[in-house]
């Protein structure tokens, strides 16, 4: 795993970044402080102190990258030499499909990425919730996911996110190890109808894999499950935060109704 020192240079070295370009990265903090593969993490120190870092992250055959340069660092080759080293990474692990990351506002990012063999791919928006009153529902409820269920959360990840049920089954297997992070299945006139996942960290709540089976769609059980998630985090004290692919224009309608507004934006871009 990383270690305590390591993580704190990481952290350190975000903060740095978001607040000299006004932007958030995606460093998918869950993984990292659970890593189990340090060949995954890259870093270059001067003078003992970390100025460069690059993390991949596998989700079945896909591997998401994210990285960064301290501010005062950039436009030395830094990043460059981390990239080059992992992809020799991603070619030995074997992924099929490479998707860089990047802030939406990141100018440093976008001139990088205009010097790479990389096409965009698509965008999210990170959205967070805006307190305001919120009734429960109680004609839905939900529930720990079971090992039972294992088979139709991969169903739904197929059918919702175009995953293969190889990729499914593997991104399960991984994340379900990871503490801080629940399961639920959503449940309406007796029949199991979708999933939705929370993780917790640092105060904030973070809702994923949010989807209803296409034969339950429309009839209002994904919004008041959100609903229902939505007023439990929060009374519990966190803020409550969701992604959203900028294109899913009937989510982010369902998400801005019930009062999530966009924060920050990352950006996609397919390498090869």
């Amino acid at each position: 795993m990383l270690t305590i020192e390591q993580l704190q240079a990481i952290e350190q070295l975000q903060k740095e970044c978001e607040k000299e370009d006004n932007m958030q990265l995606k460093l998918n903090w869950e993984m990292l402080q659970q890593r189990e593969d340090q060949s995954m993490d890259f870093f270059h120190m001067e003078n003992g102190e970390l100025v460069a870092y690059l993390a991949l992250y596998g989700f079945g055959s896909t591997v998401e990258v994210c990285g960064m340069v301290k501010p005062s660092e950039r436009r030395k080759r830094y990043f460059s030499t981390l990239w080059n080293e992992a992809v020799k990474t991603i070619e030995e692990k074997g992924f099929q499909k490479v998707l860089l990351n990047a802030p939406a506002s990141s100018d440093s990012a976008k001139g990088w990425l205009a010097e790479q063999s990389c096409t965009y791919g698509f965008s999210e928006f990170q959205m967070m919730w805006e307190k305001q009153p919120m009734e429960e529902s109680n004609d839905v409820l939900i529930r720990d996911a079971q090992k039972e269920d294992l088979d139709l959360e991969v169903l739904l990840d197929v059918l919702a996110f175009h995953m293969s049920k190889e990729d499914a089954r593997a991104h399960y297997e991984r994340v379900k190890k990871n503490l801080g992070e629940q399961y639920f299945m959503i449940e309406a006139d007796g029949q199991t109808v979708g999933k939705i996942r929370v993780s917790r960290m640092d105060g904030e709540a973070w809702i994923y894999g949010f989807s209803v089976l296409p034969q339950f769609q429309g009839k209002g059980y994904g919004r008041k499950a959100l609903r229902n998630v939505v007023k439990k985090e929060h009374e519990a004290g966190y803020s409550v935060h969701l992604e959203v692919e900028t294109k899913n224009e009937h989510a982010l309608r369902l998400y801005e109704s019930i009062g999530f507004t966009v924060v920050h934006g990352q950006d996609y871009y397919l390498w090869y």
